[in-house]
């Protein structure tokens, strides 16, 4: 290799890894150029066809839809109708559920599932945005340095694993960590609604300005959610849900510790009242 070919080689990965590209997904290389050349790709049909078909069966209107189906319907560009989850009656169950859905088109890149970790017991339900690089490996939610940020937070308030039940508002990692589209979060969304209704928490904490606009149907930033309780309704339940700052972020941004330490002391005190 020429010195010119090794610099335009260390280019191409510099600039992969300034773009968020920090593994390859398949176990072989393919030579797209080659392939390209003797087998000419088919045309994709422009994507109009699902969309009329989800304009011309919602005779629903969206606000007389529970949570869950509001977010799925907001959504026609997923590639696969909302699932019926009321015959799912236990996480476990769900689990499976989540692992054999194709409707999400995160799950062809992502390495693993993350559906949860903790206590299926637990009282507080933490919710997160999305599994980074670490959580992929693992298949588990908050196990990279934002896990291990998290759990000490929690430790502080007397909290562990065996104590909350987390999980994130989507199942598989996003390409280079990249936020979640609303299409991503919707197809999510009937499976973290019916999450929720089987631990049945006595308290949600959302954990990030993405997991808090999606779950409480709000365009405020996360600095005006956090703080502040509000309340997320699952079936007949209204449940005490609390916006906070991500641990990720506070990795970025030390100072704002300050903030989540209130958050967190505000939880403390509900915790107490309903014990």
């Amino acid at each position: 290799m020429s010195e010119s070919d090794a610099k335009s080689a260390s280019d191409l990965l510099a600039w992969y890894a300034a773009m968020g590209v920090d593994e390859a997904i398949g176990d072989a290389p393919v030579d797209r150029f080659a392939a390209s050349a003797t087998t000419p790709a088919p045309l994709e049909p422009a994507a109009t066809q699902p969309i009329a078909e989800a304009r011309a069966s919602a005779q629903t209107p969206p606000e007389s839809l529970p949570k869950a189906k509001r977010l799925a319907a907001a959504s026609p560009l997923t590639s696969e109708p909302a699932p019926a989850l009321d015959g799912i009656e236990t996480l476990a169950d769900l689990e499976k559920a989540v692992a054999a859905f194709e409707g999400c088109p995160l799950k062809r890149t992502a390495k693993t599932t993350c559906f949860a970790r903790g206590s299926a017991q637990a009282k507080v339900m933490l919710i997160g945005e999305a599994p980074g690089r670490d959580e992929d490996l693992q298949g588990k939610p908050f196990v990279g340095r934002a896990g291990k940020l998290l759990d000490k937070m929690l430790a502080a308030i007397g909290l562990d694993e065996n104590s909350v039940y987390i999980t994130n508002t989507i199942y598989w990692r996003p390409p280079g960590n990249r936020t979640p589209t609303p299409q991503e979060i919707a197809s999510c969304a009937p499976f973290l609604a019916r999450q929720i209704e089987l631990l049945e928490p006595e308290v949600i904490v959302l954990l990030g300005g993405a997991a808090a606009k999606s779950m409480l149907e709000t365009t405020e930033g996360i600095m005006r959610l956090r703080g502040k309780w509000k309340l997320y309704r699952a079936k007949e339940r209204d449940i005490p849900t609390l916006a906070t700052l991500h641990p990720a972020y506070l990795l970025r941004s030390p100072e704002a510790k300050r903030q989540a330490w209130r958050d967190l002391l505000m939880l403390k005190e509900r915790l107490s009242a309903v014990q």
